[in-house]
Protein backbone atom coordinates (compact mmCIF):
# COMPACT_ATOMS: atom_id res chain seq x y z
CA UNK A 1 0.00 0.00 0.00
CA UNK A 2 1.45 3.47 -1.17
CA UNK A 3 -0.27 5.22 2.36
CA UNK A 4 2.86 5.67 4.54
CA UNK A 5 0.78 6.42 8.03
CA UNK A 6 -2.46 5.77 8.56
CA UNK A 7 -4.42 9.10 8.23
CA UNK A 8 -1.08 11.24 7.24
CA UNK A 9 -0.48 11.61 10.64
CA UNK A 10 3.41 12.53 11.44
CA UNK A 11 5.67 9.89 11.52
CA UNK A 12 6.59 10.69 15.36
CA UNK A 13 2.90 9.22 15.86
CA UNK A 14 3.40 6.27 14.09
CA UNK A 15 6.01 4.41 15.17
CA UNK A 16 5.54 0.69 16.43
CA UNK A 17 7.74 1.04 19.43
CA UNK A 18 5.66 3.89 20.44
CA UNK A 19 2.32 3.38 19.00
CA UNK A 20 -0.58 2.12 21.35
CA UNK A 21 -2.60 1.34 17.97
CA UNK A 22 -1.57 -1.24 15.49
CA UNK A 23 -4.00 -1.16 11.81
CA UNK A 24 -3.33 -4.23 9.93
CA UNK A 25 -5.15 -4.17 6.33
CA UNK A 26 -6.03 -7.07 5.04
CA UNK A 27 -7.35 -6.56 1.09
CA UNK A 28 -8.61 -9.67 0.25
CA UNK A 29 -11.32 -10.57 -1.62
CA UNK A 30 -11.41 -14.23 -2.94
CA UNK A 31 -14.61 -15.55 -1.35
CA UNK A 32 -17.10 -13.11 -2.13
CA UNK A 33 -20.35 -14.08 -4.07
CA UNK A 34 -21.72 -11.46 -5.59
CA UNK A 35 -20.66 -7.57 -5.84
CA UNK A 36 -16.46 -8.13 -5.98
CA UNK A 37 -14.02 -4.81 -4.70
CA UNK A 38 -13.70 -5.58 -1.14
CA UNK A 39 -9.94 -5.98 -1.72
CA UNK A 40 -9.59 -2.70 -2.68
CA UNK A 41 -11.39 -1.15 0.18
CA UNK A 42 -8.51 -0.76 2.72
CA UNK A 43 -7.11 1.26 0.32
CA UNK A 44 -10.19 2.94 -0.15
CA UNK A 45 -10.27 3.68 3.45
CA UNK A 46 -7.49 4.66 4.29
CA UNK A 47 -7.32 7.15 1.05
CA UNK A 48 -10.61 9.17 2.79
CA UNK A 49 -8.79 8.91 6.41
CA UNK A 50 -6.46 10.84 4.94
CA UNK A 51 -8.90 13.66 4.49
CA UNK A 52 -10.49 13.50 7.56
CA UNK A 53 -10.29 15.99 10.41
CA UNK A 54 -8.76 14.36 13.52
CA UNK A 55 -10.22 16.18 16.29
CA UNK A 56 -13.25 13.96 17.28
CA UNK A 57 -15.60 16.45 18.60
CA UNK A 58 -18.21 14.53 21.12
CA UNK A 59 -14.89 13.28 22.50
CA UNK A 60 -12.57 16.24 22.56
CA UNK A 61 -9.84 14.19 22.04
CA UNK A 62 -7.39 13.20 19.06
CA UNK A 63 -6.92 9.81 19.66
CA UNK A 64 -4.30 9.40 16.66
CA UNK A 65 -1.81 10.90 19.41
CA UNK A 66 -1.80 7.86 21.03
CA UNK A 67 -0.04 6.34 18.36
CA UNK A 68 -0.91 4.04 15.15
CA UNK A 69 0.93 1.98 13.51
CA UNK A 70 0.06 1.11 10.06
CA UNK A 71 1.14 -2.53 9.98
CA UNK A 72 2.51 -4.10 6.55
CA UNK A 73 -0.93 -5.32 4.61
CA UNK A 74 -1.42 -9.44 5.01
CA UNK A 75 -1.59 -10.03 1.23
CA UNK A 76 -1.67 -13.82 1.08
CA UNK A 77 -4.51 -15.19 -1.08
CA UNK A 78 -3.18 -18.29 -2.51
CA UNK A 79 -6.05 -20.01 -0.84
CA UNK A 80 -9.05 -19.02 1.62
CA UNK A 81 -7.22 -21.02 4.58
CA UNK A 82 -3.93 -19.95 4.01
CA UNK A 83 -5.19 -16.08 4.02
CA UNK A 84 -7.06 -16.75 7.20
CA UNK A 85 -3.61 -18.02 8.62
CA UNK A 86 -1.88 -15.41 7.63
CA UNK A 87 -4.47 -12.96 9.19
CA UNK A 88 -4.21 -15.04 12.54
CA UNK A 89 -0.50 -14.97 12.99
CA UNK A 90 0.03 -11.07 12.44
CA UNK A 91 -2.86 -10.45 14.48
CA UNK A 92 -1.38 -12.43 17.35
CA UNK A 93 2.27 -11.23 16.91
CA UNK A 94 0.88 -7.67 17.37
CA UNK A 95 -1.54 -8.72 20.50
CA UNK A 96 1.63 -10.11 21.85
CA UNK A 97 3.52 -6.61 21.74
CA UNK A 98 0.81 -5.28 23.78
CA UNK A 99 -0.94 -3.56 21.21
CA UNK A 100 -4.64 -2.49 20.60
CA UNK A 101 -4.67 -4.24 17.67
CA UNK A 102 -7.23 -3.37 14.50
CA UNK A 103 -7.78 -4.97 11.82
CA UNK A 104 -9.40 -3.19 7.97
CA UNK A 105 -10.72 -5.88 5.29
CA UNK A 106 -11.23 -6.94 2.97
CA UNK A 107 -13.95 -9.54 2.97
CA UNK A 108 -15.69 -11.09 6.48
CA UNK A 109 -13.62 -14.09 5.82
CA UNK A 110 -10.44 -11.86 7.09
CA UNK A 111 -12.46 -12.02 10.68
CA UNK A 112 -11.88 -15.55 11.68
CA UNK A 113 -7.97 -15.30 11.86
CA UNK A 114 -9.02 -12.27 13.53
CA UNK A 115 -11.19 -13.59 16.14
CA UNK A 116 -9.36 -16.99 16.41
CA UNK A 117 -6.01 -15.15 17.43
CA UNK A 118 -8.04 -12.77 19.91
CA UNK A 119 -9.82 -16.26 21.23
CA UNK A 120 -6.36 -18.05 21.65
CA UNK A 121 -4.99 -14.60 23.36
CA UNK A 122 -8.00 -13.99 26.45
CA UNK A 123 -9.50 -15.23 28.13
CA UNK A 124 -13.59 -15.56 28.54
CA UNK A 125 -13.81 -13.86 24.87
CA UNK A 126 -17.36 -12.64 23.85
CA UNK A 127 -17.25 -11.81 20.05
CA UNK A 128 -19.60 -8.98 19.39
CA UNK A 129 -20.71 -9.08 15.59
CA UNK A 130 -22.48 -6.06 13.76
CA UNK A 131 -23.56 -7.42 10.45
CA UNK A 132 -26.61 -7.67 8.14
CA UNK A 133 -25.52 -11.53 7.83
CA UNK A 134 -25.73 -14.39 9.72
CA UNK A 135 -22.50 -15.70 8.57
CA UNK A 136 -22.86 -19.03 10.30
CA UNK A 137 -22.64 -21.69 7.72
CA UNK A 138 -20.15 -24.73 8.80
CA UNK A 139 -18.35 -24.55 5.26
CA UNK A 140 -19.52 -22.93 1.70
CA UNK A 141 -18.88 -23.78 -1.66
CA UNK A 142 -16.35 -26.38 -0.69
CA UNK A 143 -14.33 -24.66 2.34
CA UNK A 144 -14.79 -23.62 6.00
CA UNK A 145 -12.82 -20.11 5.74
CA UNK A 146 -15.85 -18.63 3.21
CA UNK A 147 -17.13 -15.48 3.84
CA UNK A 148 -20.42 -16.95 4.56
CA UNK A 149 -18.35 -18.45 7.57
CA UNK A 150 -17.27 -15.37 9.08
CA UNK A 151 -18.38 -16.28 12.51
CA UNK A 152 -19.15 -20.07 12.81
CA UNK A 153 -16.45 -21.12 14.48
CA UNK A 154 -16.97 -18.39 17.10
CA UNK A 155 -20.20 -19.49 17.36
CA UNK A 156 -18.29 -22.59 19.07
CA UNK A 157 -15.95 -21.33 20.54
CA UNK A 158 -16.39 -17.63 22.13
CA UNK A 159 -19.79 -15.99 23.41
CA UNK A 160 -21.02 -14.79 19.89
CA UNK A 161 -23.41 -12.03 20.28
CA UNK A 162 -24.93 -11.12 17.05
CA UNK A 163 -26.49 -7.30 16.48
CA UNK A 164 -28.53 -6.00 13.27
CA UNK A 165 -28.92 -9.47 11.41
CA UNK A 166 -31.52 -9.64 8.59
CA UNK A 167 -30.51 -11.94 6.27
CA UNK A 168 -29.77 -15.36 6.26
CA UNK A 169 -30.20 -19.17 5.17
CA UNK A 170 -32.61 -21.75 7.11
CA UNK A 171 -29.60 -23.67 7.65
CA UNK A 172 -28.20 -21.34 10.47
CA UNK A 173 -31.27 -21.75 12.46
CA UNK A 174 -29.72 -24.85 13.95
CA UNK A 175 -26.37 -23.19 14.70
CA UNK A 176 -27.90 -19.65 16.05
CA UNK A 177 -28.56 -18.63 19.69
CA UNK A 178 -31.46 -16.59 19.02
CA UNK A 179 -31.39 -15.69 22.66
CA UNK A 180 -28.16 -13.26 21.63
CA UNK A 181 -29.07 -12.49 18.51
CA UNK A 182 -30.87 -9.02 18.31
CA UNK A 183 -32.60 -9.08 14.98
CA UNK A 184 -32.87 -5.82 12.78
CA UNK A 185 -36.56 -5.68 13.17
CA UNK A 186 -36.70 -5.99 17.07
CA UNK A 187 -34.09 -3.09 17.07
CA UNK A 188 -36.54 -1.05 16.27
CA UNK A 189 -39.04 -2.07 18.36
CA UNK A 190 -37.57 -2.37 21.58
CA UNK A 191 -35.69 0.45 23.54
CA UNK A 192 -34.14 -1.71 25.56
CA UNK A 193 -31.86 -4.05 23.16
CA UNK A 194 -28.51 -2.08 23.55
CA UNK A 195 -28.64 -2.48 27.58
CA UNK A 196 -29.74 -6.57 26.96
CA UNK A 197 -27.09 -7.17 24.41
CA UNK A 198 -24.32 -5.91 26.62
CA UNK A 199 -25.80 -7.86 29.91
CA UNK A 200 -24.80 -10.62 28.19
CA UNK A 201 -21.24 -9.87 26.82
CA UNK A 202 -18.11 -11.12 29.22
CA UNK A 203 -15.91 -8.33 30.48
CA UNK A 204 -13.28 -8.74 27.07
CA UNK A 205 -15.13 -7.89 23.81
CA UNK A 206 -13.93 -8.11 20.18
CA UNK A 207 -15.59 -5.97 17.86
CA UNK A 208 -16.49 -7.69 13.75
CA UNK A 209 -17.83 -4.67 12.23
CA UNK A 210 -19.28 -5.81 8.55
CA UNK A 211 -20.21 -1.65 7.26
CA UNK A 212 -23.52 -3.78 5.33
CA UNK A 213 -24.96 -4.13 9.06
CA UNK A 214 -25.84 -0.15 8.29
CA UNK A 215 -28.54 0.71 6.17
CA UNK A 216 -27.37 1.00 2.66
CA UNK A 217 -28.84 4.63 2.16
CA UNK A 218 -25.97 6.16 4.31
CA UNK A 219 -23.06 2.87 3.23
CA UNK A 220 -24.08 1.66 -0.45
CA UNK A 221 -20.55 0.71 -1.27
CA UNK A 222 -20.81 -2.94 0.23
CA UNK A 223 -20.76 -6.04 -1.55
CA UNK A 224 -24.07 -7.51 -0.51
CA UNK A 225 -26.27 -4.43 0.37
CA UNK A 226 -29.51 -5.25 2.41
CA UNK A 227 -31.79 -2.82 3.97
CA UNK A 228 -33.66 -2.06 7.05
CA UNK A 229 -29.85 -1.31 8.87
CA UNK A 230 -28.97 0.41 11.37
CA UNK A 231 -28.07 4.52 11.41
CA UNK A 232 -25.43 6.33 12.13
CA UNK A 233 -25.95 7.72 15.55
CA UNK A 234 -27.96 4.60 17.41
CA UNK A 235 -25.00 2.86 15.93
CA UNK A 236 -22.54 5.27 17.25
CA UNK A 237 -24.61 5.51 20.78
CA UNK A 238 -24.34 1.37 21.21
CA UNK A 239 -20.36 1.57 20.64
CA UNK A 240 -19.81 3.95 22.88
CA UNK A 241 -21.84 2.02 25.69
CA UNK A 242 -19.57 -0.99 25.05
CA UNK A 243 -16.48 0.41 25.13
CA UNK A 244 -17.62 2.16 27.93
CA UNK A 245 -18.68 -0.69 29.85
CA UNK A 246 -16.95 -3.36 28.28
CA UNK A 247 -12.98 -4.02 27.94
CA UNK A 248 -13.11 -4.10 24.04
CA UNK A 249 -9.47 -5.85 23.19
CA UNK A 250 -9.60 -4.98 19.52
CA UNK A 251 -11.99 -5.22 16.66
CA UNK A 252 -12.06 -5.61 12.70
CA UNK A 253 -14.53 -3.57 9.96
CA UNK A 254 -14.82 -5.32 6.50
CA UNK A 255 -16.48 -5.23 3.47
CA UNK A 256 -16.31 -1.98 2.27
CA UNK A 257 -16.35 -1.99 -1.54
CA UNK A 258 -15.60 1.16 -3.12
CA UNK A 259 -17.17 2.85 -6.17
CA UNK A 260 -15.39 5.92 -7.76
CA UNK A 261 -18.16 7.86 -8.04
CA UNK A 262 -19.44 7.55 -4.39
CA UNK A 263 -17.15 8.31 -1.95
CA UNK A 264 -19.12 8.66 1.08
CA UNK A 265 -19.18 5.40 2.30
CA UNK A 266 -15.22 5.22 1.81
CA UNK A 267 -15.16 8.55 4.55
CA UNK A 268 -18.15 7.16 6.47
CA UNK A 269 -15.65 3.70 6.71
CA UNK A 270 -12.90 6.21 8.44
CA UNK A 271 -14.85 8.22 10.72
CA UNK A 272 -16.68 4.66 11.58
CA UNK A 273 -13.20 3.63 12.71
CA UNK A 274 -11.39 6.86 14.48
CA UNK A 275 -14.76 7.35 16.57
CA UNK A 276 -14.04 3.48 17.45
CA UNK A 277 -10.17 4.15 18.87
CA UNK A 278 -11.58 7.47 20.32
CA UNK A 279 -14.22 5.60 22.04
CA UNK A 280 -11.53 3.21 23.17
CA UNK A 281 -9.08 5.91 24.75
CA UNK A 282 -11.29 8.79 25.62
CA UNK A 283 -10.05 8.25 29.53
CA UNK A 284 -6.62 7.67 28.67
CA UNK A 285 -3.73 9.99 28.64
CA UNK A 286 -1.01 10.11 25.90
CA UNK A 287 0.95 9.34 28.26
CA UNK A 288 -0.29 6.39 29.78
CA UNK A 289 1.06 2.86 29.43
CA UNK A 290 -1.58 0.76 27.44
CA UNK A 291 -2.15 -2.44 28.82
CA UNK A 292 -4.07 -5.14 26.28
CA UNK A 293 -4.11 -8.01 29.54
CA UNK A 294 -7.09 -5.25 31.99
CA UNK A 295 -9.61 -7.10 33.57
CA UNK A 296 -12.91 -6.55 33.47
CA UNK A 297 -14.68 -5.96 36.75
CA UNK A 298 -18.16 -7.38 35.22
CA UNK A 299 -18.33 -10.66 34.16
CA UNK A 300 -21.85 -11.18 32.97
CA UNK A 301 -23.55 -12.90 30.08
CA UNK A 302 -26.82 -14.76 31.49
CA UNK A 303 -29.48 -12.39 30.82
CA UNK A 304 -32.02 -13.13 28.60
CA UNK A 305 -32.64 -10.48 26.05
CA UNK A 306 -35.88 -8.13 25.86
CA UNK A 307 -36.65 -8.64 29.84
CA UNK A 308 -38.15 -5.66 31.05
CA UNK A 309 -36.94 -5.01 34.90
CA UNK A 310 -36.69 -2.37 37.71
CA UNK A 311 -33.29 -1.82 36.43
CA UNK A 312 -34.51 -0.09 33.56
Amino acid sequence: MSNKTYAGIPQEYAKLETSKIVLIPVPYDGTSTWQKGADKGPKAFLDASENMETYDIETQTEVYQQGVFLADAVTENSSPEAMVDAVHKTTKKYIKKNKFVTLFGGEHSISIGSIRAFNECFNNLTVLHIDAHADLRKTYQGSACNHACAVYEASQTTNLIQVGIRSMDVKETTVMDTEKTYFAHELASNEFWMDSAIDQMTGNVFITFDLDALDPSILPSTGTPEPGGLFWYETLDFLKKVFAEKNVVGFDIVELCPNKKEKSSDFLAAKLYYKMLSYKFMDENIDDEYDNTFESKTQKNNTSKFIEDDEY
